[in-house]
């Protein structure tokens, strides 16, 4: 041990250092360096990482993100005032922001089913523009949502009967709004058109007047009915428990079945039942406070046309709807439920019962047409001989065009011989 003699006349660095620099030997009992293991951190995003995953929703997640790049060159080619379509070069500066990775002419030729190149009649340059076949889709789907108005006035009334006060900012509305089936110009054409419905109070707010109390009733309580007719289980074991479906290898812990039926069991206040929900700051209380906001996003994800949305956007509605915890962390703690893919750069959740095999089990026309899009997204560069042989015919059509066009007369010529008088005029 040093002695207090030395450390008047040393600093603490080089004692620091004398120690650090004595060689000590490895034997158990002259080793005297502690060695602290540290424990492994359970966080969201430690577990986000370790969770187990479907493959199958992941790579639907992919083709989405491809689906999604297209309709943004869609939306920036519509705003085009010369026509539905825009040259290539111009199209290059695009790629940040409809968020690609690969050139836009190599995006464009992957996908010969969706976009078509084409050289302009005046100023020869090359220009893209949609398909027929892609057109028509995209106009079937706009067609849709018009015809399913009822449907998307039906589910924004569920969503101002899950909020507080009947309350909600539009913007939240606008973030889902194609999740939900809605028309871009929803503000508009859904809730300043249902005035008996809804009530603007501001530009962003938007008020419930009419409460339907028969649209109060949650999509799981069918579930729940069900299963206590057919399995002939006691009203306690269904009341309150939801649908549970694990991915393949899924690792179940000593001790997890326990856990899982306890809170299958546990009550708690359901969606659209108006009481005074806080979270408590008993154990028993905040498993209810949870397992309600687990509700309120199992009915929000059910109200969905594809019984998805993005993490972040769910964000959007933690105060209106009363679900003040954290998100992604309430839907990691139930993977038999809920299924976070982070494929595309985005989280997104998906309703596990809702999807077998990568497919959503009950479908509706919104879901149908969308899927239309996806294979025509997905054929990329197979099947392209008929888009040769249209092309070939186009071809054809615009040369005889062009040949008729340079035989009948024009404004112009009235010009040529002028200007051939005054060449033949000059001295050589």
């Amino acid at each position: 041990m040093i002695s207090l003699k030395i450390l008047r006349y040393t600093s603490i660095r080089e004692v620091v250092t004398q120690q650090h620099s004595i060689k000590l030997s490895f034997s158990p009992f002259h080793l005297y360096i502690q060695r602290r293991w540290l424990k492994p951190v359970d966080s969201a995003q430690t577990r986000l990482e370790n969770r187990t995953r479907d493959h199958r929703l992941d790579k639907l997640i992919v083709h989405h993100r491809k689906l999604k790049i297209i309709l943004e060159i869609e939306k920036f080619m519509s705003c085009k005032k010369r026509g539905p379509f825009v040259s290539v070069q111009l199209m290059s500066r695009w790629k940040n922001v409809v968020g690609l990775n690969i050139g836009v002419g190599a995006f464009i030729r992957k996908y010969p089913h969706v976009f078509e190149l084409f050289s302009h009649p005046a100023r020869r340059n090359l220009c893209c523009r949609m398909t027929d076949k892609m057109r028509a889709l995209l106009d079937e789907e706009g067609n849709i949502i018009r015809a399913c108005e009822a449907n998307a006035v039906m589910r924004i009334k569920k969503l101002l009967l899950m909020s507080k006060n009947r309350v909600l900012h539009v913007h939240a509305l606008r973030l889902i709004r194609r999740e939900l089936g809605l028309p871009e110009d929803f503000r508009d054409s859904i809730l300043a058109k249902y005035i008996s419905d809804f009530k603007l109070v501001d530009l962003e707010t938007v008020e419930l007047t009419d409460a339907d109390e028969s649209l109060a009733v949650a999509n799981v309580e069918q579930w729940r009915e069900k299963e206590y007719r057919e399995k002939w289980l006691s009203e306690f074991e269904t009341k309150f428990a939801f649908p549970i479906d694990f991915p393949t290898g899924f690792k179940i812990e000593r001790g997890f079945r326990e856990k899982l039926k306890n809170w299958q069991r546990l009550p708690y206040v359901k969606p659209y039942e108006k009481h005074d929900v806080r979270k408590g700051h008993t154990r028993g209380g905040v498993e209810r406070f949870e397992k309600r906001a687990v509700a309120v996003i199992h009915e929000l994800l059910s109200l969905t046309v594809e019984k998805m949305v993005e993490v972040e956007r769910l964000a959007h509605f933690r105060k209106d709807l009363g679900m003040e915890v954290n998100i992604r962390e309430l839907l990691l703690n139930h993977p038999g439920i809920f299924y976070i893919s982070t494929k595309g750069g985005i989280q997104s959740v998906f309703l596990r019962e809702a999807y077998s095999k990568g497919c959503l089990i009950e479908s509706n026309p919104i879901y149908n047409v969308r899927r239309k899009l996806l294979d025509l997204v997905l054929l990329e560069q197979r099947y392209t001989r008929e888009l040769q042989t249209q092309d070939e015919t186009l071809d054809e059509e615009s040369d005889d065009c062009e040949e008729e066009w340079m035989k009948g007369t024009r404004d112009g010529d009235w010009v040529l011989p002028i200007l051939e008088h005054e060449a033949d005029s000059f001295p050589e």
